[in-house]
């Protein structure tokens, strides 16, 4: 798992591309249906736009909180991905796609905030 920040820019950025294409071709016409997509297009392209601020944070410790935000956007869309799965869209294999891709585009974010923790934190230490 050792993406740079560009790499993981250009996944984020080409999930949310792949969600707005997924939810394009659903068309739910159940209110709880339609609030979770609504809430899941939010977090999913989210995640991306979150990285775009933490690459041209001002400091360490700013980029470092932008990347939490959009680690806990991946984790969010991860969620209302299992939710879809388990109550709406049980049998999609492009959801499938999207749970695993957020599954990892969530552990790889979480190395990327630990790793620039770790290292802030042996800044100060200095």
């Amino acid at each position: 798992m050792s993406e740079t920040p560009e790499n993981i820019q250009t996944r984020t950025f080409n999930f949310a591309c792949d969600l707005i294409g997924f939810l394009r071709n659903e068309n739910l016409k159940e209110e709880a249906g339609r609030v979770i997509l609504r809430q899941l297009l939010r977090s999913g392209t989210s995640i991306g736009a979150n990285l775009e601020e933490a690459s041209a944070g001002q400091s360490k410790a700013d980029f470092i909180s932008k990347s939490n935000i959009a680690l806990k956007e991946a984790r969010e869309t991860y969620y209302w991905l299992r939710l879809l799965k388990r109550t709406i869209i049980p049998n999609s294999s492009k959801l499938e796609e999207l749970l695993d891709e957020s599954r990892q585009i969530t552990a790889i974010l979480t190395v990327i905030v630990k790793k620039a923790g770790q290292s802030l934190n042996r800044q100060k230490v200095r």
